[in-house]
């Protein structure tokens, strides 16, 4: 039997936990299902017969940005329940910042006439155009390598099996 100094001691390392906080993830679920439906609306109004412009404008830039922080925000609430005690690798950390950073990326080129460097300057009505759709597109490859990261890969043993 071990003594509870032992018992820390064992549980402290880094490997996944075996069954995460059923809480988090749910959360996390819920929030990633409810920020893809607000990038839904802001990439696609159409779908939900709300559509009253033939070109992507500011506002919905916007919505498909606050929907792609909340997918991002639930990403990591989730997978990050899979950690026991919060300990990760430096794999996950990295993950970590790549999410964040993507989103910077994504966020930046989106609003990137809004923030006057893009093909529409002030005064002009911000577009959103085939420049910052690849800039999105980047910066959503990004968030995908994070979440890549941030899976907690690890080799099973003889006594993990059972």
């Amino acid at each position: 039997m071990n003594t509870p100094a032992q018992q820390r001691t064992l549980s402290s390392d880094t490997s996944p936990q075996a069954t995460p906080l059923r809480w988090r993830t749910r959360a996390g679920a819920v929030l990633s299902i409810a920020g893809f439906l607000v990038f839904l609306l802001g990439a696609r109004p159409a779908l939900f017969g709300l559509d009253r412009s033939p070109v992507v404008g500011f506002v919905q830039i916007a919505v498909f940005l606050i929907g792609l922080a909340m997918m991002c925000l639930g990403g990591y609430i989730g997978l990050i329940a899979f950690w026991k005690n919060g300990t990760r690798t430096i794999a996950a950390d990295i993950g970590q910042r790549l999410v964040a950073t993507g989103y910077v990326i994504a966020a930046v080129a989106g609003m990137a006439d809004v923030f006057g460097f893009g093909t529409q300057p002030p005064p002009r009505v911000p577009l959103f155009g085939p420049w910052q759709a690849i800039g999105v597109q980047t910066g959503q490859a990004v968030i995908v390598l994070g979440f890549l990261l941030l899976i907690p890969y690890h080799r099973r043993t003889k006594s993990t099996m059972r």
